[in-house]
Parts: structure tokens; C-alpha cells; sequence
């Protein structure tokens, strides 16, 4: 579908009122919507930095990371794609020790692999660029152990005959590469049970699967009293186990929307409608690979973003070739926008996308033809159809860094609620950064605490 053509879904939770108010008839501090790795990793983070704060979970799903959080390539991004002081840059760089460091501590599976990114003649002016600002960026906020001396990104501009030595199988029409010692490969399956293992061991953490949200509302203490809330600021949240017809309400001192695909869904229920937020879906393919032009390949490969009218670098990094844990070759994402029925603004399309997550073979012979530019020896019959990942965007064009959103149940300063919207790519390298922001430098600051 052509970008100019693409609906972003503006639709909102409750919008038809299925569901009436209903006063909350149990309290927690900490309320996180939504159970893949950006909201195991904030309640994880939650339970650590307030030990003695009830810290709730709620996942529609039966298990966690169910959409974008197992279905995307699994890589430790270095961060070297964003603008320098962007949230992308600086959460990637931060995430990136985090995401390492707790893997060696938890023994989660993860390889240091390192990445090529290839540029033909053309396209040195983009490596070139990626390593002049490796060179200069600074070390990200919370880092306390770093070496004045050191690079928080280390990179190297190589040539195309330096490149081949390291991925023999690249085309000889490959004349220089930028190297990236810091990226790597995750088991985020594993990474996503060790942040279930602490919490559920928790004091004050609690994980509830299978549970939706189908209502927020705003508790005024200037409107409203109500004994079990104490009378203060904050969000009456209504919720629906399993096929239950009739819901739960809770009071919610601090409200987390990590709800990734329905970010914008839950929020634009207590925006006006001429201030809802559009909410874009991009699909992308992944092909699994077994045959020739890639013998012995050790380390990830990125082609050069595509640039220039009507491209898409900052939507995507270009069909590229990843590891699993167990060595095996996979190509992708792609990136192909989809969009809801004509209806933007109806709840009962905002799970439209998940029809789209069949793969299927319709994508194969792009995806061979942009691999073979910097691969030319794989054979488009050793490509096969492996799985599909949908990435929540908030606009089809240009940068557009994480959002991490403030709303107040007052509308003043009282009762928070924080959305993170946008939180894709490099999202589960930036997990325990965006926790950690979260934690410290929104919640932790907000209560006096940081």
C-alpha cells in the first residue's frame, strides 16, 4: 500500500459504552497495562525501586509478550541510527549495557555477534555519517562507570575487501562497511520469564493474564470521594477476565499504558476527539534461509536504509540478515503499511492487524531481490515464510522518536498516568532503559522520590 494512501486508526477504548462506570472496589499503587517486554520490564523496575508499593500487571493476552515483543528480530541494537539526544539514541545506548548486563547476571541466552552495515559506492556518505557521529555522541544519563576516555559507541569505517574478510559471501560491489563490535542477539523469550520470575517473586508484584482493560476513567478527589481510594487523584480502571461479560474496577494511584499495539486506543478514550492520536500499523515479513551465499556468516548484516523522495530510513532498516541463538539465517523485516477498514475511529477495528500476521509467500521475491544488492548469491528458493511482526507507528513518514507521555488524572499535576507510544525499533534493546526513565526520572521524580 502506497504511504500516501495509509488510515491511521484513531479509534477509542469504550467509545460505544459498553461499559458504564463502575466505582473501584480495590486500590494499587502501580498499574501497568500490558505484559511485553516494555511493561514486564517497568513492573519489574516498579517492584524493584518501591518494594513496599503494590505493583499490578494486567495482560490480555495468556501469556506475555504474545504481539510486537516476539515478533520482531531479536537484536541488541548499538544505537547508531537515531539523531544523537533523541529518547531512540539514548535509551538504545543505555538499554544496550542494561540488556547485557542482565543477561550475564540471569544467564539469558545472547550472542555479541557484531553487525555490518554494507554501502555500495553510493552509499558511503551514509556509513560515513553513522561513523562520524559514533565518534562524537555522548554518554547517555545514568551511566556512572564509564571512562571519560572511552566511546559509548565504538565503531569502525572499514572497506569492502575488510568487509568480505569478515562475510566472504558479500558482493564485490560492496566497497565499504561501518562495524559494530556492540550488537548483538537476545532469546527475548527468555529474557521476558526472568523479568515474570522476579516480579511474581516479589512482595508487591502481581502478573493478571487474560485479563483486558475496558475502561479508564479519571477519579477527581475535588469530584469525587470515595473511602477505599482515600480520597486523592488518580484512575479507576475497569478490566474483564477471560469471557467475563461483567468487569473489575480498581483505583489506580499511577497508571502505566505499556500496551504497545493499543497505546493510542486507551488513551484517546479520555482525549476529545479532535485530539486523538492516529495510530499507524507496518507489517513486516521475516523468511527463514537455507542454501547457498551465505556460508558461515558469523555476524549480522544490514544493508544502507533506503533514502531520498518517497523512502523510508527512519521507518525501516532495510531487509536484513539476523541470527537466532542457534545460528540459523533469517531475513527481514520488510516493511509493508497496512491499514483499518474506512472507519477509523471504531473500537471494533482496532484489532484488525492480527489478520495480517499469517505469513505467506507473497512478500518472498521482494525480499530476495533487496537481499541479493548486498548477498548475491542466495537463491530465492531457499527462502521460506517464517513470521510476520506488526510495528505501532505514529507517523508514515520521517523521524519519529519514542513518546513517553505525561497525563494527570486532575489534569493539573495529580493522579499520573504515563503512555509510552511508538515503542518499536529499538525498543527491546532499550527495554530496561525505558524502565529505568520510567522509574527514576518520571515516577521517581513526580512523587519526590529521585
Amino acid at each position: 500500500m502506497s504511504v500516501s494512501r495509509v488510515r491511521g486508526l484513531t479509534a477509542a477504548l469504550n467509545s460505544g459504552g459498553k461499559y458504564k462506570y463502575k466505582s473501584p472496589d480495590g486500590v494499587v499503587d502501580f498499574l501497568v497495562i500490558g505484559g511485553g517486554v516494555i511493561g514486564l520490564a517497568i513492573a519489574h523496575r516498579l517492584v524493584e525501586r518501591f518494594p513496599n508499593r503494590s505493583t499490578y500487571l494486567v495482560e490480555r493476552h495468556g501469556r506475555a509478550g504474545e504481539e510486537t515483543s516476539s515478533r520482531n528480530s531479536e537484536v541488541i541494537h548499538a544505537g547508531l541510527y537515531y539523531p544523537a539526544n533523541s529518547l531512540k539514541t539514548q535509551l538504545c545506548l543505555r538499554g544496550r549495557h542494561l540488556m547485557y548486563d542482565r543477561c550475564q547476571r540471569h544467564n539469558i541466552p545472547y550472542s555479541k555477534t557484531g553487525k555490518l552495515v554494507v554501502a555500495h559506492e553510493d552509499q558511503r556518505p551514509y556509513v560515513e555519517a553513522l561513523y562520524e557521529k559514533s565518534r562524537h555522541i555522548a554518554w547517555p544519563k545514568h551511566f556512572a562507570e564509564h571512562s571519560p576516555n572511552g566511546s559509548v559507541l565504538p565503531t569502525r569505517l572499514i572497506t569492502g575487501e575488510e568487509a568480505r574478510v569478515l562475510e566472504p559471501d558479500l558482493s564485490k560491489d560492496i566497497t565499504a562497511a561501518l562495524w559494530s563490535p556492540e550488537t548483538g542477539i537476545v532469546n527475548s523469550h527468555a529474557l521476558m520469564e526472568s523479568f515474570e520470575k522476579d516480579i511474581t517473586e516479589s512482595a508487591e508484584g502481581q502478573l493478571v493474564y487474560s485479563t483486558r482493560v475496558v475502561r479508564v476513567d479519571s477519579h477527581k478527589k475535588r469530584e469525587l470521594s470515595s473511602a477505599s481510594s482515600k480520597v486523592q487523584d488518580g484512575w479507576v480502571v475497569q478490566t474483564t477476565t477471560g469471557d467475563a461479560q461483567e468487569g473489575d474496577a480498581l483505583f489506580v494511584k499511577t497508571l502505566i499504558n505499556a500496551s504497545g499495539l493499543s497505546a493510542t486506543l486507551i488513551l484517546n478514550s479520555l482525549l476529545s476527539e479532535s485530539s486523538r492520536i492516529p495510530m499507524y500499523f507496518a507489517r513486516g515479513s521475516y523468511a527463514a534461509y537455507s542454501g547457498p551465499g551465505v556460508s558461515n556468516v558469523k555476524h549480522l548484516i544490514y544493508p544502507c536504509p533506503e533514502t531520498g523522495p518517497d523512502k523510508h530510513a527512519f521507518q525501516s532498516l532495510g531487509t536484513h540478515l539476523t541470527l537466532d541463538m542457534h545460528g540459523n539465517v533469517r531475513f527481514g523485516p520488510d516493511l509493508e503499511w497496512i491499514s483499518p477498514p474506512n472507519d477509523v475511529s471504531d473500537e471494533a477495528h482496532a484489532d484488525f492487524w492480527t489478520k495480517y500476521l499469517v505469513p505467506d509467500e507473497s512478500r518472498l521475491e521482494d525480499m530476495h531481490r533487496a537481499v541479493t544488492k548486498y548477498l548475491p548469491n542466495v537463491q530465492q528458493g531457499g527462502f521460506r515464510p517464517d513470521y510476520v511482526g506488526i510495528r505501532p507507528k505514529l507517523v508514515t513518514s520521517g523521524f519519529q522518536d519514542f513518546v513517553i507521555r505525561k497525563d494527570y488524572a486532575d489534569g493539573i499535576g495529580s493522579g499520573l498516568m504515563v503512555s509510552l507510544m511508538g515503542i518499536e525499533s529499538p525498543g527491546l534493546t532499550s527495554c530496561l532503559a525505558i524502565a529505568e526513565h520510567v522509574a527514576e526520572d518520571v515516577i521517581g521524580r513526580e512523587q519526590g522520590d529521585a
